[in-house]
């Protein structure tokens, strides 16, 4: 009995047995850090693909012009206003997720429920904004292989530019923005229904059991990384 015992001892440590993590982190948690990467990779081929066209354009619709009107409310006169709102719901639900996944390292399972239920109204809140965005630039002529009327296409650019290169850059600026922000939006639906599982699971006391809240911690991986994102795409379409 002595003998198999110290045999399957001799296994576990031999060089090919595993052993422990070299970066200390558990499995999961590195293989979310290998999907944000990829997902960066893909993000960044968008984004760069605008930034070259934008900057190498001769003329391009001014986003303090495109982007002022407060849907609902003002139709124009209040640039930007609108998406800053966005951001900062955006921004806010990024605390509550922090706020989370720290009750979480408390087995604080009330304050980790409360606090994901707050994520997860951010997430709605940021997701029907945008709504109201698109189908305010839906009325207003912009959208997919649709571009606004001449009228409206000389308050966007400046004096003297011609009406193909308004046609154009338009038409660039549309397909790209509605691509972009919707791939985006994309993930921000696709995180809030994520957070949504992860708080029925907390409410029925899985990570509780397990003596871990660490699938709280990857989710949060998940958003911070989409807020990271919305950095971004708010910088190249919003403000430059």
């Amino acid at each position: 009995m002595s003998t198999t015992v110290s045999q399957i001892d001799e296994v576990k440590t031999t060089p090919w047995a595993g052993g422990r993590s070299p970066f200390s982190v558990e499995y999961g948690k590195m293989m979310m850090w290998f999907f944000l990467l990829s997902d960066a990779f893909t993000f960044s081929s968008l984004l760069i693909s605008y930034g070259a066209l934008r900057f190498s354009s001769s003329a391009w619709p001014d986003p303090s012009t495109v982007f002022q009107s407060v849907p609902g409310l003002f139709e124009s006169g209040y640039p930007l206003v609108f998406v800053g709102l966005m951001t900062f719901i955006l921004i806010m639900s990024s605390v509550t997720m922090v706020l989370a996944v720290e009750a979480g390292h408390r087995n604080a399972k009330k304050e980790v429920v409360w606090w994901m239920i707050g994520t997860i109204i951010g997430g709605f809140m940021f997701l029907g904004c945008q709504a109201l965005e698109w189908n305010h630039l839906h009325s207003e002529g912009f959208w997919w292989g649709h571009i606004p009327t001449f009228e409206e296409l000389r308050t966007l650019f400046p004096k003297g530019t011609s009406e193909g290169v308004m046609y154009t850059y338009s038409h660039q600026f549309a397909n790209l923005f509605f691509t972009i922000t919707g791939f985006h939006g994309f993930h921000v639906f696709s995180g809030v229904i994520i957070n949504i599982i992860i708080t029925i699971n907390v409410l029925k006391g899985t990570y509780e059991k397990r003596g871990s809240y660490l699938m709280v911690e990857k989710v949060g991986l998940y958003w911070h990384f989409v807020d990271l994102v919305w950095v971004f795409v708010f910088t190249f379409f919003y403000l430059v």
